[in-house]
């Protein structure tokens, strides 16, 4: 079977919240008293129901009847491709499975979230919502989302990628949003670091400090992130329920599960609900987060307490981080250039629960071109890491004559991101 559909009614019900399995946690805390920190603390930043939702112990969060009505416009549920050309092509006994996370409205799995938080801001009487974006993906996704609940988004965007990807801002602003070059003259944060450098890249965690300091400064505007944090994580886990509902219906179990992580959505959306089956001792898989080489904070970071922004304006939370001041290469792949890793995901790491790996720019490249020829489809620069590690993975199970069941997440297709094929590839 080349594609496993499910029906509509077989959208989740709940979300998968990981935290409940995870106990030993470590909360976020206080930069200067280094006090634990609760619901209250948050409010003034996010939504209160996604502030909420963050520190709720409950397993199963229910998702509202509207919200499941707003998946299924954006596509859901997505389908499940077996990868038989990119098999043949590779010769290998193994099975390659990839969740198309691509075919939403924006292109990438970041409506998930974006929908429920500008759902929760409508609700609450707020205007607008502040982001930053990296490669465009969720800033695209959150502009969505507030047009669709008769909000603003306002989007701070790393400024190497506000100039490689000018039709990514073309997509927030059909959909209505603002869009600032980060750093800008916009904040105090922005001011202070074109003081310093009026050329800089920018980076995610300047970017959140932009956005932060614009909420926090405006009663009715809150702050919407696109990954790191237990809400989002945990608006993501819908595509991994899918996903296991998709292999039972082939009567198949992966072995190998693969994502890209730069904060950790897609890779904990499509993993976690399987890894509930490791933590409580039914299942094992081999769980791969793939980063790039220039931001590899899993597999070089130290594992302790930073800001998840450059300006420290954020509480601190304890996760892999090449520290909030690493600013990143400027490499096309814009939604991993980030200095952290989300906390359960780092947790994780730590435990040896998953484990990660690192590729170059041309390395993940040239895979996103292998799986364009034989597939059909251009991945995302983000995207391409994954399938990156799934053909190498591919490969080792050739080697030893395995065969293994490989499923990953195709988090965004490349289709505005041609740019970095050119350059990386020398393609003319």
């Amino acid at each position: 079977m080349i594609r496993i559909d499910l029906p509509q009614e077989d959208i989740p019900r709940y979300w998968y919240n990981i935290v409940s399995d995870l106990p030993d946690l470590p909360p976020p805390i206080h930069p200067v008293t280094k006090e634990p920190l609760g619901p209250k603390d948050f409010y003034p930043i996010f939504t209160r129901e996604c502030v909420n939702q963050d520190f709720s112990k409950e397993k199963y969060i229910e998702i509202p009847d509207e919200l499941r009505e707003f998946y299924i416009r954006i596509g859901r549920p997505t389908p499940l491709y077996r990868a038989r050309r990119l098999e043949n092509y590779l010769r290998t006994p193994a099975k390659i499975y990839y969740k198309r996370e691509d075919v939403t409205p924006t292109g990438s799995h970041k409506l998930n979230t974006a929908i429920v938080q500008a759902f929760c801001a409508a609700r609450e009487g707020l205007e607008f919502l502040t982001t930053e974006t990296g490669a465009g993906q969720w800033g695209s996704a959150l502009s969505y989302a507030t047009a669709m609940m008769g909000i603003r988004a306002l989007v701070f965007m790393v400024r190497i990628s506000y100039i490689q990807k000018p039709y990514r801002k073309l997509v927030m602003k059909l959909y209505g949003a603002d869009i600032v070059p980060s750093p800008s003259d916009k904040t105090e944060v922005g001011r202070k670091y074109l003081e310093r450098d009026p050329n800089h890249p920018g980076s995610l965690g300047i970017a959140i400090s932009e956005a932060i300091e614009t909420a926090i400064n405006n009663e009715k505007a809150k702050y919407s992130l696109g990954s790191v944090l237990n809400h989002v994580l945990l608006h993501q886990t819908i595509i991994g329920q899918e996903v296991k509902k998709q292999f039972e219906l082939i009567d198949e179990k992966p072995d190998i599960l693969i994502g890209c992580v730069g904060g950790g959505s897609n890779f904990a959306g499509f993993t976690f609900p399987f890894i509930e089956e490791i933590l409580n001792g039914r299942e094992e898989y081999d769980v791969i987060a793939v980063e790039p080489k220039a931001a590899p904070s899993l597999t070089n970071g130290e594992y302790r307490y930073d800001f998840g922004d450059s300006a420290g304006i954020t509480p601190l939370i304890k996760m892999f981080t090449l520290g909030h001041d690493f600013v990143p290469p400027p490499i096309h792949a814009g939604g991993l250039r980030y200095h952290g890793a989300a906390p359960t995901v780092s947790l994780l790491k730590s435990k040896g629960v998953i484990r990660s790996v690192t590729y170059t720019q041309e390395e993940t490249f040239e895979a996103g071109r292998i799986f364009a020829m034989t597939e059909g489809i251009i991945p995302a620069p983000e995207t391409t890491h994954a399938v990156r590690a799934a053909i190498d993975e591919a490969l080792k199970a050739k080697e030893n004559g395995e065969e293994k069941v490989i499923a990953f997440n195709f988090s965004g297709h490349g289709l505005l991101d041609l740019k970095g094929y050119e350059d990386v590839l020398k393609i003319s």
